[in-house]
């Protein structure tokens, strides 16, 4: 299983609209800027994937400069949302999912637990 180890106040965004994956440090900042709305150089980690649906890159920034993780299915393709916002944020365990190669956005969660409406 891939893992990456994160901040815990760090936000995963998901751009949900595949982007070439040519593209390297100034061409996924730019679309992070232009098309998430969202600053690169604030210490969040944001997701990219690939017109083949094979290969995702994400890029972070990591105290004192941005980092690129690239990774490549050998079999299979990554399931992405479909969404009509340009990007969704994810929860730390979705992207562990994501990373292995699992559908993610076809589990459904228990409600949470509010121990005030259960007395």
């Amino acid at each position: 299983m891939a893992m990456l180890a994160l901040p815990t106040n760090t936000k995963i965004y998901l751009a949900v609209e595949p982007v070439d994956m040519r593209k390297s440090f100034d061409g996924l900042c730019a679309i992070v800027i232009d098309n998430l709305q969202q600053n690169p150089l604030e210490g969040h980690l944001f997701l990219f994937r690939g017109k083949s649906g094979n290969r995702i890159k994400a890029l972070f920034w990591d105290r004192n400069g941005l980092v690129i993780f690239y990774k490549r299915l050998e079999k299979g393709h990554y399931k992405w949302p479909k969404n009509t916002v340009h990007s969704i944020t994810m929860t730390s365990v979705e992207l562990s999912l994501l990373l292995d190669g699992i559908d993610f956005t076809k589990l459904k969660k228990l409600p949470k637990y509010d121990a005030v409406s259960a007395l």
